[in-house]
């Protein structure tokens, strides 16, 4: 919206303290998302080397359903979160559900450290439950700190997720310390402390917002009629007795089954959205056949970028040379990286997309480099598992490095725009189904990438042949998918309406 629209007074926020010319809110809100993102993140580069150790004894042949079942778990935490607003907006409040959804992600990182395998998917089943009701509301509530026309909501929002990214780079680090130095060692690590430790991550962000949650002033308390305890309850045992195990099934379901639901999950929203374009007029119909058109090539960018928890962490663990003399660079170092490069690059972009002035390029060609430069990464993967791979069948360390950043330029160029975009093409009645079809966009791709992983792993783990073959497939997915888009974008452009 532009910066002359007037907020009606009922909408206005509080009067808040400043603090480095922000609302104070929007520093506790940082915090609360900081530990969120340390638990999250700090579990990623254990998941699928704990499941082949503990649920596979170790055998290679475990990588491909480690890579399924993380693939599942990341789509399903994208999928649920489309239940998170309904729940917030109709049943208890932004305040409540955040704190409910805290209580069920530290439940869920606890039950990982458990060492029976229904346990653990227990445990994610409780996770993806409790994200649903943290995640899309945290980031909601940042943008109830701002009046519509403040000039400062987007520096506001780009704070928040600078806390999102410090916790990122922050936490497989911490996590990895704790469970090779503290608690196990380099060959002997105790995976178990790396959950545990996000389970104490998080409950120190229900603290935080418990504890803060009182500088809001009323922002996210329950509407009139929401106050009973009573609807806390009946959330909560609708998370216990109808969430969980609907996710802890399909968890437990075939990968490509999954994909099936999840494709006919995001089937019967697109048609309605097709629908109402067509019942609003010309414009409206097509806008969502360009938002329909984005959302498919954004399955494809998260298909291969989502490797860094799967069949990159496989990568480094097996084929990337990782030692400087008498130091060993731990692998869970490389989960790092993405947010270093975010919090490096992301402002040189925001700059040079200024800078470009006229000539920036549009939403469609910003998506197409996006799915360029991910190949691009691939490409450097093709390149050092056929030529650069040494006597002891080990690649160089700086190759995988770069392959972060590189795809980290990629994500810039992609995923800024588009939750924007969808909210600037969705027919007005329907925005909300919008953006759980860009939601379900992203979990498909997601239960793909743990598709991919395994297939990269094969039946029998995996090698420099397997990972050369399916790097290359990659590598010709994405370019192609890019340029591709490229190519089309002037009609995606004019579908668009001069949307921008």
């Amino acid at each position: 919206m532009s910066g002359n629209t007037a907020t009606p007074a009922s909408d206005a926020p509080p009067e808040f303290p400043q603090v480095l010319g922000h609302p104070k809110p929007l520093w506790m809100l940082f915090m609360s998302e900081f530990w969120e993102r340390f638990a999250f993140y700090g579990i990623r580069w254990a998941m699928v080397l704990y499941i082949v150790a503990q649920f596979h004894g170790g055998d290679a042949s475990g990588q491909k359903p480690a890579s399924e079942l993380y693939g599942a778990y990341l789509a399903l935490v994208y999928a649920g979160a489309i239940f998170g607003g309904y729940v917030a907006d109709k049943l208890i409040g932004f305040q409540r559900s955040i704190l409910l959804g805290a209580v069920f992600m530290a439940l869920g990182l606890f039950l990982l450290a458990s060492p029976t395998e229904p346990m653990f998917k227990l445990g994610l089943a409780t996770i993806i439950v409790g994200n649903g009701l943290f995640k899309p509301i945290i980031s909601t509530m940042v943008g109830k700190l701002y009046l519509q026309g403040d000039a400062r909501r987007d520096a506001g929002f780009t704070i928040f997720y600078m806390g999102i990214n410090i916790g990122a780079m922050v936490a497989p680090v911490v996590t990895g310390w704790l469970a090779r130095q503290v608690f196990g060692t380099d060959s002997d690590p105790h995976y178990q402390w790396v959950f545990i430790s996000a389970g104490i991550g998080m409950i120190l962000s229900l603290i935080w917002f418990w504890v803060g949650r009182s500088q809001l002033k009323g922002i996210g308390v329950p509407a009139p009629g929401q106050e009973g305890l009573g609807r806390i309850g009946l959330v909560a045992l609708l998370g216990l007795v109808i969430g969980i195990p609907l996710f802890y099934f399909l968890l437990t379901i075939d990968a490509t089954v999954l994909q099936g639901i999840l494709m006919a999950l995001f089937v019967v929203p697109a048609v309605m959205l097709v629908a109402e374009g067509i019942r609003e007029g010309k414009v409206a119909r097509d806008k969502v056949f360009a938002m329909l058109v984005i959302f498919v090539f954004n399955v494809l960018f998260w298909m291969f970028f989502e490797q860094a928890g799967s069949s990159f962490t496989f990568l480094a663990d097996q084929i990337v040379n990782r030692d400087f003399g008498s130091w060993t660079f731990p692998l869970e170092w490389f989960q790092s990286v993405n947010s270093v490069a975010i919090i490096t690059l992301a402002p040189l972009m925001a700059w040079m997309w200024v800078r470009l002035g006229k000539a920036n390029p549009s939403i469609p060609r910003k998506f197409g480099l996006g799915l360029i430069f991910n190949g691009l990464a691939f490409l450097l993967l093709m390149v050092a598992l056929s030529s650069m791979v040494d006597g002891n069948g080990k690649i160089p360390f700086w190759t995988l490095f770069m392959v972060y950043v590189i795809q980290s330029v990629g994500e810039l160029c992609l995923s800024p725009i588009g939750l924007s975009m969808t909210t600037k093409l969705a027919p007005v009645r329907l925005s909300g189904m919008a953006m759980g079809c860009w939601f379900l966009s992203i979990a498909i791709g997601n239960n793909l990438a743990g598709i991919f992983a395994g297939h990269v792993s094969g039946s029998g783990g995996m090698t420099v042949q397997s990972a050369h073959a399916g790097y290359t497939f990659g590598f010709w997915a994405l370019v192609g998918s890019g340029v591709l888009l490229f190519i089309i974008a002037p009609l995606v452009q004019r579908l668009m309406h001069g949307v921008k």
